[in-house]
């Protein structure tokens, strides 16, 4: 498995994806209430064979 990240195209800007427990809350500006200190970096693994992917939730995915 090769590791990578599935950035989000929000504004043209690249983020790395984030994690964040319970259920989603609307938010009148942004969609969707989701604090970034309150989130956990998402990291993404791809299988070279076939590309079957795997993410996982971890503070050591954040940028760098």
């Amino acid at each position: 498995m090769v590791q990578g990240f599935v950035p989000d195209y929000t504004h043209t800007n690249y983020f790395v994806v984030s994690w964040h427990a319970g259920q989603p809350k609307k938010s009148f500006w942004t969609r969707t209430k989701a604090p970034p200190e309150r989130g956990m970096p998402i990291g993404a693994f791809r299988c070279q064979k076939c590309g079957f992917l795997e993410f996982y939730a971890d503070p050591n995915f954040a940028a760098e």
